[in-house]
């Protein structure tokens, strides 16, 4: 299930996964997201509770620390092995999130073995992003690898490094045919077409995440870490670090917040517009019933 922040593909999962499961038909969720990846992740990246998790079982969550490489290939390896634990015991994956890429790896495949990696060459881009910017690693990128470069979110840092890593060990060569997940997949998407009505829901959430306690959730991951960790460019962050070093009050950190959400949420629909085969639901109070009765015809139910 796709589309952008802040539309309800958390709690439409978690609501899939209730109706279709059966005692001799486990269904379990896949989050898709690259920040769950991290401990400590929690309010800043809407992580799903401890109560949500007692419910349905969740993969790809807490995975590594704040500090530790986690790659699109990592992702597949965990969400292909879930999945085939999973088809195993007779069950059904539901794959949710946000972070395209990820989802077009399991689902659509993506030979990420293929793809050239050197951490050297890695660190010596992040270390130029820091310097430089974003601009003059995309006015790279563009040159060197023009192919290359009209495959990616050229507003992403971390895709723009990724992309350059990949140009600069193996040039501007076509991708890899890719492999997807070898069983039946239903494409599910969920937005809000109201824009105004998403950003007042993006709005409120970032409101909300600051009364949870992501002030404090932030300040505990900066005693332990270093914070231009690509772990911290998930939105919230650095909002409420200005906030504890008196750079932005609180409502304007919570203003930032919903801007950045709502900017990022453009860039998600760019992507998942490339996306084909998707069945696109409105985020509301109908979703859970046309999300079910179009599963339901893979689940065989």
């Amino acid at each position: 299930m796709a589309g952008p922040t802040a539309t309800g593909k958390t709690g439409l999962g978690i609501a899939l996964a209730e109706a279709l499961g059966r005692p001799d038909r486990p269904v379990e969720v896949i989050s898709a997201d690259s920040r769950q990846v991290y401990r400590g992740l929690d309010i800043g990246t809407a992580k799903v509770t401890a109560e949500e998790r007692a419910r349905v079982v969740h993969h790809g969550l807490d995975l590594v620390e704040p500090d530790a490489p986690f790659s699109v290939a990592d992702f597949r390896d965990h969400a292909l092995g879930a999945l085939r634990d999973l088809a195993s015991r007779g069950g059904i994956g539901l794959l949710v999130g946000g972070t395209g890429l990820w989802l077009r790896a399991v689902a659509r495949g993506l030979d990420t073995d293929a793809l050239p990696s050197d951490r050297a060459v890695r660190a010596a881009l992040e270390a130029r992003l820091t310097s430089d910017g974003l601009a003059p690693l995309v006015d790279d990128l563009t040159t060197r690898a023009p192919t290359l470069a009209a495959s990616v979110d050229l507003a992403n840092p971390r895709r723009v490094v990724r992309a350059l890593e990949i140009a600069t060990l193996g040039g501007d060569a076509p991708r890899p045919v890719p492999r997807g997940y070898p069983a039946p997949i239903v494409w599910l998407g969920l937005d809000v077409t109201d824009r105004a009505e998403h950003a007042r829901r993006i709005a409120v959430r970032a409101r909300q995440q600051f009364d949870d306690g992501l002030i404090d959730e932030a300040r505990a991951l900066r005693e332990r870490f270093e914070p231009s960790l690509p772990a911290f460019s998930a939105i919230g962050y650095r909002e409420a670090w200005s906030v504890l070093d008196g750079e932005r009050t609180l409502e304007e950190a919570i203003e930032d917040d919903a801007r950045r959400n709502v900017q990022f949420s453009k860039r998600q629909r760019t992507w998942f517009r490339s996306e084909p085969d998707v069945t696109w639901l409105e985020g509301g109070p109908d979703a859970t019933a046309r999300a079910l009765a179009l599963a339901a015809r893979v689940a065989g139910r």
